[in-house]
């Protein structure tokens, strides 16, 4: 291949690259730099690569591999809850991603596996690579990779949604919840959440937010009466864009000392299952206020 031949053959791969290192990465940031990693080896060696697709993944699946080993540490002294960057489409568009496969629910199942078992079952049961290749990926005999992909499923046998709640049902919720946030009605946000309803907020140490998640609608209530919206009041939910986060309706909040988003995950019975708060700037660098 020409130098114009391995340029195309890799931004012919470089989305499912992308898609790939987000879901082993749970960083838009680190998912790029990965995808980056992968090409400048790329166009060393791009011209003698028989099957263009299956050396970049392989290589982009082990370099996740080594960011989320060398990662271990810093997770594990991470101030507070941690989640993961927030990944955004507009509402207007179809979405790209499947919401199944990006929540942050099913995201945070996957930070309790190993690097080894992330990467079988991403490739496996979310890219649909066949156990002969993901072996090969891996560098892994088969039966090893499936003992992996048995042990991953294992773990994440609760994690993924077991309902379908429709974009319209989830975007009444959102809206709902803001709109009675905004005006204060506490009763009305009780309401809106489900009796074990969860609220995580990441501020990584680098701006106020809760230090354990918050379970069930009255220590959800307490604690967003405490916050007072942070310095900008209710004025401050005035200056919402409405956007899809990790496959659910969420908003991007524009405060005094940078952007937050907030994600909406809806539960089956109609109301609010979990709320998502990144406050954390080194994560939301890729977010416009």
């Amino acid at each position: 291949m020409d130098d114009a031949a391995v340029t195309e053959a890799f931004e012919a791969q470089r989305q499912r690259l992308a898609r790939l290192a987000y879901r082993m990465l749970g960083s838009v940031a680190e998912a790029e730099d990965a995808v980056q990693d992968a090409w400048l080896r790329w166009t060393r060696v791009g011209w003698e690569i028989t099957d263009p697709g299956a050396w970049l993944v392989r290589v982009t699946t082990r370099l996740c591999i080594d960011r989320l080993r060398a990662a271990k540490a810093e997770r594990a002294a991470y101030r507070g809850p941690w989640l993961p960057e927030p990944l955004i489409e507009p509402l207007a568009e179809d979405p790209v991603e499947r919401a199944e496969d990006i929540s942050v629910a099913f995201l945070l199942a996957l930070e309790r596996l190993s690097p080894l078992e992330r990467a079988v079952f991403l490739l496996h049961d979310v890219f649909d690579e066949d156990y002969a290749t993901v072996a090969q990926t891996l560098d892994r005999s088969e039966p090893a990779v499936r003992r992996l992909a048995s042990r991953a499923r294992e773990h994440l046998r609760k994690a993924r949604p077991r309902f379908a709640v429709s974009q319209e049902e989830a975007s009444r919720l959102a809206t709902a919840f803001m709109a009675a946030a905004a005006g204060g009605d506490m009763a009305g946000l009780s309401s809106l959440l489900a009796d074990d309803a969860i609220l995580v907020s990441d501020g990584g140490g680098k701006r106020k937010a809760a230090l354990r998640v918050m379970v069930g609608p009255a220590d959800i209530v307490r604690l967003l009466e405490g916050l007072a919206w942070r310095g900008g009041g209710v004025a401050a939910l005035k200056n919402l864009r409405t956007t899809r986060i990790n496959g659910y309706p969420g908003f991007v909040v524009s405060l005094g000392d940078g952007p937050e988003t907030i994600a909406f995950q809806p539960g089956q019975d109609g109301r609010i299952a979990a709320i998502y708060m990144v406050r954390n700037p080194e994560k939301l660098a890729h977010v416009a206020g």
